[in-house]
């Protein structure tokens, strides 16, 4: 029942991943609006859903939680997103997105700190596999250049890939905090972002409906159901396979930005889709086996 359990949360997991996909396709579509403002609209709006939907439940108590938790929830959150954003100002997006995408590799090396999780090989060589497959596609296989004058933002962006990777292994010692507190940090977090737009921003709304369209998909699914998605992944799947999945996000993004007129199916794109599935099939290996073995042994021990 453990493992039936593990699994479902690791399947819940991944489709946050699934809906990370589409922060590209629905980001473009969403204008000009700047990033801590669609941070605020976004975060705003799905935690206001998550609150609704706690209030018309009866499950307001399950945001009761200590300080520490609320500042941990809302600094992880807040905190990735800031300095991502600093990064992609203060340094070539190509270098920023290539650093920052390091957090699923130390997701998969942090989780060697946690109780009752081993590090093996495979995860190792999987995760390896789908980092080398998002710097080819992240690249377009040319070279990459990094500048002294840029290293305010790779210094965020490597903070930026600290910030989430340990908030996702923290949150497996967070357990007993249930998945309805990340309402709570997002709104915190779309308050924090509403700070910084009026702070470092110039105010610009979306221009048409397909742009509003936009912004609603992401808030209610890469910027609002994932993190509640990722949440149960983290605490109760399989976080070193949910690490190495990881980096289909960024893989699904460009194939369906391809799809949709806004790129080109190129030969890194092919060599990094390779990359990246066979290093979540390898990561995933014990997952995949067990699930296998127990479907051809249930059989036999309804005969006995």
């Amino acid at each position: 029942m453990a493992e039936t359990g593990r699994l479902k949360a690791t399947v819940i997991g991944l489709s946050a991943v699934l809906m990370w996909a589409t922060l590209g396709l629905f980001g473009a579509g969403s204008g000009n609006v700047p990033p801590f403002l669609l941070n605020t609209l976004c975060f705003g709006f799905s935690g206001t859903v998550a609150l609704i939907w706690l209030i018309a439940s009866g499950k307001t108590r399950l945001l009761r939680q200590p300080l520490g938790v609320w500042a941990f929830g809302t600094i992880g959150l807040f905190g990735f997103h800031f300095f991502y954003f600093t990064a992609i100002r203060n340094a070539p997006p190509v270098e920023a997105n290539l650093i920052n995408y390091t957090w699923p590799l130390l997701i998969v090396l942090f989780s060697a700190l946690l109780p009752g999780e081993t590090l093996r090989l495979h995860h190792i060589v999987g995760t390896v596999l789908g980092l080398a497959g998002a710097v080819l596609l992240i690249t377009g296989g040319e070279g990459i250049a990094f500048s002294g004058e840029s290293m305010l933002g790779y210094a965020a962006a490597v903070t930026s890939s600290l910030f989430w990777s340990s908030y996702s292994v923290l949150s497996r010692r967070l357990g007993a905090v249930p998945t309805e507190a990340v309402a709570g940090f997002c709104l915190m977090t779309a308050l924090l972002s509403g700070l910084c737009h009026l702070a470092l921003e110039e105010t610009v709304w979306p221009a048409a409906p397909l742009e509003w369209a936009s912004v609603l998909a992401l808030a209610a699914f890469p910027v609002g159901l994932a993190f509640f998605t990722w949440d149960i992944g983290v605490k109760r799947g399989d976080i070193q396979v949910l690490g190495a999945a990881a980096y289909s996000a960024p893989l699904l993004s460009t194939l369906l930005l391809i799809a949709f007129g806004f790129g080109a199916l190129t030969w890194s794109v092919g060599i990094a889709c390779v990359a990246i599935t066979v290093g979540a099939v390898i990561a995933a290996k014990d997952m995949i086996f067990r699930s296998r073995q127990k479907s051809v042994e249930a059989p036999q021990t309804k005969k006995v």
